[in-house]
């Protein structure tokens, strides 16, 4: 098995072992890889991969979406970020601006961290229920 083989194995046994959370916090990272990759693609002028990225970046925020729980109050709230993130994502596209994906990036990042810490918070709950 080649290198490239072994880490795609392990690459996809991580996202099949994930946990709903996991794979939330998953998508976040994607997320932000995939402007990080367009604001290159932006310095070095190549509106191929800009727009590619752009469109990565907007369908995992499009995933994100479908997945909320609109029973939820702060769903909704969240949804209507996710919408505006998209739509800043379209802005980045068309105007080739930067400082729009730096925007989405923030918010992006704001959420991951978060995300990343209601994880912890259930998992130190989970211990320490378990320890009882």
């Amino acid at each position: 098995m080649s290198v490239q083989n072994a880490y795609n194995a392990y690459k996809q046994n991580s996202i099949t072992t994930a946990s709903p959370g996991e794979l939330t916090l998953m998508l976040y990272n994607g997320c932000i890889k995939f402007i990080h990759q367009a604001r290159k693609a932006i310095e070095l002028q190549d509106i191929q991969n800009r727009n590619k990225y752009v469109q990565k970046a907007q369908a995992i925020i499009s995933e994100l979406m479908i997945t909320l729980n609109m029973d939820i109050p702060v769903s909704q709230n969240m949804f209507g970020l996710y919408e505006y993130m998209n739509r800043q994502l379209t802005q980045a596209n068309i105007k080739n601006d930067v400082s729009i994906l730096d925007e989405v990036e923030g918010l992006v990042v704001e959420f991951r961290d978060t995300w990343k810490q209601v994880i912890q918070k259930n998992r130190q709950q989970q211990f320490s229920g378990n320890q009882v």
